[in-house]
């Protein structure tokens, strides 16, 4: 079957819709006539919506498509250990009632979706973390890993970072070709609703995500899985509005995370959207509540001891005000981190299209430095050095020597 941005599926759509509308022309009873008119809607509505997936370069196949929407591929996690045992993976958790195939899962890694709740925002929602092979291979079972926390665009969830942006799939590769390190991957649900942007803050009188996603989430992450304790080690990055939330939570929490990645963000807050009834409005009670979350306004009243993430940009050229506002972003940062790395994609809108071409950029930059400081943390704790077994080098197959940034 033609995919989803094919041309041939374009035209199928063009030539059932003709075939029908001749038929509501020719039909002589009515009933044939009202049947092909309702007919008629469905692929008139099927190109319309594959129009807009065209424009915004969402769904590339059908895989993707039905995997977002079905959430087929993530595993339902009951509860998650902090170790994988003796062995590799062994005895790692139960899932729905069946232990991980932990030979796959040492090739592959694993995807799992937890169901976490929040102690100070008392906020629960879906997290998916994606775990990466090293994880169950023995040459790494003292290791503990970095973390990279994703945020996704409004709208959006969070599984868009696998069925449509392959992150995981991305990573592997990269780690496989030396561009990029292990890291975990952690997902979670930003807004709580596809219909529900809250940009990852504080509400008056309401959720409290940044709460949730900068201390609940990972204190969580940091105790269930063998990972980093959040601090050094730990990395945030987002698209689009997740791009806001990637610079506002790096400003607001450098002692949490210590880069950020943002893709195509904006660095000023707008008006919350809600649903039942679907409405706009303000997150925040008082001017200074929204002073202190507009990153451009934060840079410029943050004091010089205040610890902040080290920032990459990212950006597409087509879309104009998000490179004006990314380039005046980066000479804001320039004041507190020197070198601020900025790739635009030439041809690059405010789209997946964009995102898929930046993501490999900011891997190569970020994971490095965060493996750099998950291993100086072992170090000091006195755990070996990752991918090294009874004193040599870990085999390439399936357990890839694992070397600082």
């Amino acid at each position: 079957m033609p995919e989803p941005q094919s041309t041939e599926f374009f035209l199928i759509l063009i030539t059932v819709f003709g075939a029908l509308v001749w038929w509501l022309i020719v039909a002589k009873q009515l009933v044939f006539r009202i049947l092909a008119a309702c007919l008629a809607f469905i692929p008139a509505m099927a190109f319309g919506v594959a129009a807009v997936n065209k424009y915004y370069d969402y769904y590339q196949n059908w895989n993707a498509a039905i995997s977002d929407l079905t959430n087929q591929g993530v595993q339902a996690a009951a509860n998650v250990p902090a170790s994988g045992g003796s062995k590799p993976g062994v005895k790692f958790g139960m899932f729905l009632g069946q232990s991980i195939d932990t030979e796959l899962a040492a090739q592959a890694g694993v995807t799992v979706r937890l169901n976490v709740r929040g102690s100070l925002s008392h906020i629960q929602r879906r997290v998916y973390v994606y775990l990466p092979p090293q994880y169950f291979q023995s040459a790494w079972q003292s290791y503990r890993f970095p973390v990279l926390e994703l945020i996704h665009g409004f709208p959006g969830n969070p599984q868009d970072w696998i069925s449509v942006l392959s992150v995981n799939t991305t990573l592997n590769s990269m780690v496989s070709q030396g561009t990029a390190k292990p890291t975990v991957l952690v997902l979670p649900d930003a807004n709580g609703g596809r219909g529900i942007s809250l940009q990852c803050l504080n509400q008056w009188h309401g959720p409290q995500d940044d709460t949730y996603l900068s201390l609940d989430l990972p204190r969580y992450i940091g105790t269930h899985l063998r990972v980093q304790a959040p601090g050094h080690g730990w990395g945030i990055a987002g698209y689009s509005e997740g791009g806001f939330c990637a610079a506002n939570m790096g400003l607001q929490h450098g002692n949490i995370f210590s880069y950020s990645g943002v893709l195509s963000g904006y660095f000023q807050p707008s008006d919350n959207q809600l649903t039942d009834p679907p409405r706009t409005v303000s997150a925040f009670h008082t001017r200074k509540q929204e002073r202190d979350n507009t990153p451009i306004e934060e840079l410029q009243t943050l004091g010089p001891r205040r610890h902040i993430a080290s920032f990459w940009l990212g950006t597409g050229g087509a879309a104009r005000n998000d490179v004006r506002d990314s380039e005046t972003f980066q000479q804001l940062l320039q004041n507190r981190q020197p070198v601020v790395p900025l790739k635009i994609i030439a041809s690059g809108g405010h789209t997946m299209y964009t995102w898929r071409l930046l993501l490999p950029e900011m891997l190569n930059w970020m994971t490095p430095r965060l493996a750099h400081e998950a291993e100086a943390a072992d170090r000091q704790n006195g755990v070996p050095p990752a991918g090294k077994q009874n004193g040599t080098a870990a085999s390439s197959r399936g357990q890839p020597q694992h070397q600082g940034a």
